[in-house]
């Protein structure tokens, strides 16, 4: 067989992403291999999903022996993995019942669609109002695409559904002065992730959760990217200590393999009868298996404190650099989903970071045109930390000097 080549992106696959030039081959923990063999250091994490890095035993084993016994089923069967880690998310969480799907778009779409159908259950067709946030993030979905505020997603895929309503974030006046009764839900990222990385204000939260009592209105936590350990708590609204009705889950859920759920409380969830919603894939045995294993080794208090330790450690070499090169006017975001915010001689050229620090072998992400984004897995080795920060220097040396030129 012949090697496969980057150009056959270009000639065989539709034009929506530009993926690097290099191909990835290999991965163990948090260092992977292109096909050429260079290796790179990732604090990326495929976009906060690989929580546990590359190829984790535990999760190849939970993987390998469940391939070996049931691969899918559809949903006019139950199956063990899916029961079972149904039942390890309500142990963990606020709730008591779960929907899976496949990506966090999926299970955003599903908490969408069950807070309308809910409000049409109790209160009437006229509730039907949705707020959501500016610069959010929920999915590409057409539903969910709408629901985030970023219009540049949205553009030239009109009509979209209707009825949904964009506020500043962190903006309590501003949400008060707009709640009404036909509000059906408020949807929220505790951090926004593709936004900036801004994590949302305590106040805030709890100014939703009180809103939505008031107005009999549902409160969706979409912690797709925040969930499973990413800010050091097993889910951030436990940071936050405010509890939505509804919570939807993907990316770390998995490790990896594709995995989502939806979570909601019994009354909210009975609103999806028999027939109202589903996905062929959802509750797969092969993902469920994997997501059993990755909750194994999250739930750790020990693990959740390693990140809150490497939270530390990261943080405190990437203002070193942003001081020595006046690059980073600060660090935020919660937990390993941290924004690099670049100073005003940056701004605008955070992606042109990012490929300067792949061509120095350590993957980062972005979350805008001005923050450069770090969340590597939730296990990252000391020596792969420090591993990393050099390389990333070396990349920001590299940038600057290519600036200033």
């Amino acid at each position: 067989m012949s090697k496969v080549e980057r150009d056959w992106y270009d000639r065989y696959m539709m034009p929506n992403y530009a993926p690097a030039a290099m191909i990835p081959v290999r991965g163990s923990g948090s260092r992977m291999w292109d096909q050429e063999g260079r290796e790179y250091i990732d604090f990326g994490a495929g976009i906060a999903v690989n929580a546990l890095g590359h190829a984790h035993p535990q999760l190849v084993a939970a993987l390998t022996e469940q391939a070996g016994r049931l691969w899918h089923t559809s949903n006019v069967l139950a199956t063990e993995p899916a029961l079972q880690l149904a039942r390890r998310l309500v142990e963990l969480t606020f709730a008591d019942r779960v929907f899976f799907s496949n990506s966090g778009a999926e299970a955003n779409e599903a908490a969408l669609k069950l807070a309308r159908r809910y409000a049409f259950d109790h209160h009437g067709k006229e509730k039907n109002r949705i707020l959501a946030f500016e610069n959010a993030f929920h999915g590409r979905t057409l539903f969910t695409v709408t629901a985030g505020g970023q219009a540049n997603y949205r553009e030239g895929f009109g009509p979209l559904p209707g009825a949904i309503e964009h506020l500043p974030f962190n903006d309590s006046a501003a949400l008060a002065e707009t709640f009404g009764d036909d509000v059906c839900a408020v949807i929220v990222e505790p951090v926004q992730g593709e936004g900036g990385v801004i994590a949302a204000d305590k106040a805030f939260l709890e100014t939703i959760r009180r809103l939505c009592d008031e107005h009999n209105a549902l409160m969706i936590m979409d912690e797709v990217q925040t969930g499973v350990g990413r800010v050091g708590a097993l889910y951030a609204y436990e940071s936050f200590n405010v509890i939505p009705d509804i919570l939807t889950t993907a990316k770390g859920l998995g490790g990896g393999f594709p995995v989502a759920a939806t979570l909601s409380t019994a009354d909210v969830a009975a609103s999806l009868k028999v027939g109202t919603h589903g996905s062929t894939w959802g509750g797969n045995p092969m993902g469920c298996a994997v997501a059993n294993a990755v909750l194994d080794i999250v739930s750790d208090p020990a693990v959740l404190q390693g990140v809150m330790d490497r939270r530390h450690r990261i943080e405190t070499g990437l203002c070193a650099l942003g001081e020595k090169y006046d690059v980073f006017s600060g660090v935020r975001g919660l937990g390993l989903l941290m924004g690099c915010m670049l100073t005003e001689p940056w701004h605008g050229k955070a992606r042109d970071l990012m490929y300067a620090a792949q061509d120095e072998g350590v993957f980062v992400l972005v979350a805008g045109a001005s923050v450069l984004r770090i969340a590597p897995s939730l296990i990252i080795p000391e020596e792969d930390i420090v591993e990393g920060l050099a390389r990333l220097e070396r990349a920001i040396a590299q940038f600057c000097s290519a600036g200033s030129a």
